[in-house]
């Protein structure tokens, strides 16, 4: 199928957004002289799983290498927002789990950054939102079927949808 002009348009609608709200987030977190969304998006992450996600899952839902997340989460356990955990199957591997400390600053973040979604995404409605999901779910899902066929890892689309 060749790209249409109204693909083309539709992709750079979503790239431009994107763009647009993430600035606006991560000025919202500085301004409340909070960490940055990077560190929000591991922390909830990890808060949004049943007991402690491995670092590779972690990886993997967040698009990280193995350096980048081992890097991100080096940065939370200095600050003391978030703890390794071996795992006791596989002594090479760990899970992230997050501190009291954790908790409380991704609770506080999150406010943030719920407010300023909603201040971004309140003219679309909640029909058009799961409209705009649905699509976004069939382009994550492209990437995921060509990943298989390469043999590359896949992302976990319902913890990016999460997001």
């Amino acid at each position: 199928m060749a790209l249409s002009e109204q693909h083309l348009d539709a992709w750079r609608a979503v790239v431009t957004s994107h763009a647009a709200v993430t600035d606006r987030v991560q000025k919202a977190f500085a301004a409340g002289d909070l960490p940055p969304l990077s560190w929000f998006e591991l922390l909830w992450a990890v808060k949004r799983t049943d007991g402690m996600p491995r670092m590779s899952e972690l990886a993997e839902w967040l698009t990280l290498s193995r350096g980048g997340i081992t890097k991100l989460v080096d940065r939370l356990q200095d600050a003391g927002y978030m703890e390794r955990v071996t795992c006791t199957d596989d002594r090479r591997s760990f899970y992230a789990n997050l501190t009291p400390a954790g908790e409380r600053i991704v609770e506080e973040m999150r406010g943030v950054y719920i407010a300023e979604l909603e201040r971004h995404l309140d003219s679309v409605s909640a029909e058009e939102a799961k409209l705009l999901a649905g699509v976004l779910g069939k382009v994550t899902n492209s990437t995921c079927d060509a990943a298989a066929n390469e043999g590359t890892r896949v992302t976990d689309t319902s913890m990016a949808a999460a997001r």
